[in-house]
């Protein structure tokens, strides 16, 4: 079976995102980080060649925080792509805007405590 999940070869890209995280991923991870929603996450983990801003196994939940790049057209497709690829594996994406997340945090945060509550009432039943 091939490895897709945290391959050696995306290490070092992993390593630099995440010690050059953007502000509004440094204020999501301390909310994220030692289980404070229940759950672990992962930040700048990595699928084959694609890096997720945050990521929690258990659930396979991927959490993406999105600059003003994410706007272009070419950006948005690439996006897209990226995305439906990665649902392939299973996993359920939240997508947060940088200026949704600064001018609003509570609710920002409430749609990943809804995708969390929705991910855990799917594997319940």
């Amino acid at each position: 079976m091939t490895k897709h999940y945290n391959k050696k070869e995306e290490q070092e890209k992993r390593r630099e995102l995440r010690s050059n995280m953007t502000f509004c991923e440094k204020l999501v991870w301390k909310h994220l980080r030692k289980k404070q929603l229940g759950y672990r996450f992962l930040r700048q983990y990595s699928i084959d060649q694609f890096v997720i801003d945050f990521y929690c196994p258990e659930l396979k939940l991927a959490i993406e925080l999105d600059g003003n790049i994410h706007e272009l057209p070419e950006q948005k497709d690439y996006d897209i792509a990226r995305q439906k690829y990665l649902e392939t594996f299973g996993i359920t994406f939240v997508r947060i805007t940088n200026d949704e997340y600064l001018s609003n945090p509570n609710m920002a945060f409430l749609k990943i405590e809804n995708a969390i509550k929705a991910l855990t009432t799917v594997n319940k039943k």
